[in-house]
């Protein structure tokens, strides 16, 4: 709900209305907390100020946890989303990620419908001006129209906005995003609270009219269909779906964007903040991979009623003209009219050693931080935390244990694990190449492996449970017969040949035809005469699930195996407090690194970065020593 007048208290209060903080108040309002969004203005909430796309490689997994977990952003997606695809399907599961394109307008005005409808959640226009704190623990904030309201806990999600700063060529203004000023106050009101804070920077690139654009140079790039949602709670997408296009830069586009480098705000020094290794801007992949004499461009409609197109691969904050005149020489784009141009932004972020796994910060109680304030890029990577320091929010007015997820757990706590442990010099990116167990974390079982999590805090309900719990019934009963069901030479081997895999001499089991390369489970119903299991196996989510399991048992078994033995390390807890000074062989960077982090295991203390092995071996040493000195003076 809107309103003017807020209350003196909340028990949460969330600051800022993009990804983070929709997943933070709807997550703590559900849990039964009176929680207070405050954004800049109601109709930016929920704007998709770069790609109007959710999910992509790790991404996608990204989402299908948020969901599972009781989030919202699958939910949006599927409602707007114009086209759908899964990436990767020609590599392992493992690496299969959905993506959706999105209508713009349409996910900013469905994700307003369900902040503005939610029980227990009121909405004002402000800003925070002061973070008020007493002893070390947050007891609320002054915002810029004078309001002092008192809360328990808090999430901040500031985006870009924190003194933000756009560049385009040799001019900048303030601002967090297109159109919208920075938010002024928070970063100053932290630094004085004793937070170190620096700079980062992303970037867009410009929109160009679809009407301008001869489609019939370029590459068209249909939809999946059928489509597969992100959520488990969408029955089927039912959305008109449309295409997007490719089409690639060349040499003389790289020549004309060259001529601008002597104006790059990238390139002469004036923006700080360090960019996305892994999302460069243009004239960066032209400059750092010069042997190349192309890059794909995606050109991708943002949705049914406008006629603005993203050109996505063409991120830049080149100077105006020579945007333009790049853009005219890719095929299809000769006669191309720019409505916008590129720009990046630089700001403040607060590197995420200071946080506790639970996102709350170290330093200050009732303080929790998410999304690119932590140092992180993308809008899947911003809801996911979101989600989760909302949820620990709520738990800790609530007075209940928090959330943590373990890196073999999700997606998710890998990605807080990183940002924790590791230096934050540049925007943080999931990739599924973090995660050493994404065998077992795919995007496919995120509801059997976090669903029952959900339900635990309140955010999924019984009826969903109920509905896996079923599911977990019918691929275990699948299992079961394809590993005891028997069949012939004579049965097999015409489904083999025509396969083209070895036939069989003698009777094997259906298990292990299916877990021949060219065989699905889909195949082997033909050579099945139990209805029920024929029916099962009809069932996509069961069929994909009970094909996966048994193909990759072996990889999947040595994987929970690794789990069990380093669960130890995760279990053997280093004192709050902790001395390292005392430990005089410890490695210099080690030791500062150590007292910086201050982990909580053995197992988070392996997995910093400048600890090594042998600093771990010395410190699990010492902390042995201790613990014995200790047990022996307490049996005296």
């Amino acid at each position: 709900m809107l309103i003017s007048n807020p209350n003196k208290y909340y028990e949460v209060i969330v600051v800022g209305g993009g990804h983070a903080g929709i997943e933070a108040s709807l997550a703590a309002s559900r849990m039964g907390c009176s929680t207070l969004l405050i954004s800049l203005k109601t109709n930016s909430i929920g704007r998709m100020s770069c790609n109007p796309a959710i999910g992509g490689t790790a991404k996608g997994h990204l989402v299908r946890e948020i969901d599972a977990l009781g989030g919202e952003m699958g939910k949006i997606a599927d409602a707007t989303g114009i086209q759908f695809k899964m990436l990767n399907k020609s590599k392992g599961p493992a690496v299969w990620s959905p993506r959706s394109q999105n209508d713009r307008e349409w996910y900013s005005n469905d994700a307003q419908k369900r902040i503005l409808h939610q029980n227990n959640l009121w909405v004002i226009e402000d800003s925070v001006s002061e973070i008020l704190v007493e002893i070390n623990t947050l007891r609320g904030i002054r915002t810029f129209q004078n309001h002092e309201i008192s809360c328990s806990t808090m999430v901040l999600c500031a985006g870009t906005f924190l003194n933000g700063l756009m560049h385009t060529g040799e001019k900048n203004r303030n601002g967090g995003r297109f159109g919208e000023a920075p938010a002024k106050g928070i970063t100053e009101s932290l630094l004085a609270l004793g937070f170190s804070s620096g700079r980062l920077k992303t970037g867009t690139p410009p929109r160009v009219d679809l009407k301008s654009i001869d489609l019939s140079k370029t590459e068209i790039q249909n939809s999946d269909d059928p489509p597969i949602p992100f959520s488990y709670q969408t029955e089927k997408i039912t959305n008109q779906l449309i295409p997007m296009y490719l089409t690639y830069t060349n040499p003389g586009t790289h020549k004309i964007l060259e001529k601008g480098f002597d104006r790059s705000p990238m390139f002469t020094g004036r923006i700080k903040g360090v960019g996305p290794r892994y999302c460069p801007s243009v004239e960066d992949k032209i400059f750092r991979f010069a042997e190349r004499d192309r890059h794909q461009i995606f050109l991708e409609p943002e949705g049914y009623d406008t006629n603005v197109v993203y050109v996505n691969g063409f991120s830049t904050s080149l100077p105006e003209e020579i945007q333009y005149e790049g853009l005219r020489s890719i095929a299809g784009l000769e006669n191309v009219k720019m409505l916008r141009a590129g720009y990046a932004v630089e700001y403040d972020f607060f590197p995420p050693h200071q946080l506790l796994h639970t996102l709350e910060t170290k330093i200050i109680s009732g303080l929790f931080l998410a999304g690119q304030i932590n140092g992180t890029s993308g809008y899947e990577e911003a809801a996911g935390q979101g989600l989760l320091a909302g949820i620990n929010a709520a738990l800790k007015v609530q007075k209940r244990k928090s959330l943590i997820l373990q890196r073999s757990d999700a997606y998710l706590g890998v990605m807080i694990d990183d940002l924790i442990n590791k230096s934050t010099d540049e925007p943080y990116r999931m990739f599924t190449s973090r995660a050493e167990y994404r065998l077992l974390l795919r995007q496919d079982n995120a509801d059997r492996r976090l669903m029952r999590m959900g339900n635990e805090i309140g955010l999924i309900s019984n009826e969903l449970i109920e509905r896996l719990d079923e599911k977990e019934r019918n691929i275990e009963e699948t299992i079961e017969y394809l590993k005891s069901k028997i069949i012939s030479p004579l049965e097999a081997n015409p489904l083999l040949e025509k396969r083209n895999e070895t036939t069989i001499t003698e009777h094997d089991t259906l298990s292990k035809i299916i877990r021949r390369s060219n065989i699905t489970a889909m195949d082997v119903v033909e050579l099945i005469s139990n209805q029920k299991i024929k029916s099962l196996l009809s069932q996509p989510e069961i069929n994909q699930q009970v094909e996966i399991d048994m193909k990759y048992e072996g990889y999947i078994q040595r994987q929970n195996e690794q789990i069990n033995r380093f669960a130890k390390f995760e279990e053997y807890l280093i004192p709050e407090h902790f001395d390292y000074t005392k430990i005089s062989s410890l490695s210099g960077e080690g030791k500062e690194k150590l007292h910086r982090i201050r982990p909580r295991s053995i197992g988070q203390a392996s997995r910093i970065a400048g600890v090594t092995n042998s600093d771990i071996s010395v410190l699990s040493i010492f902390l042995k020593q201790a613990e014995s000195q200790s047990t022996n003076k307490s049996s005296l």
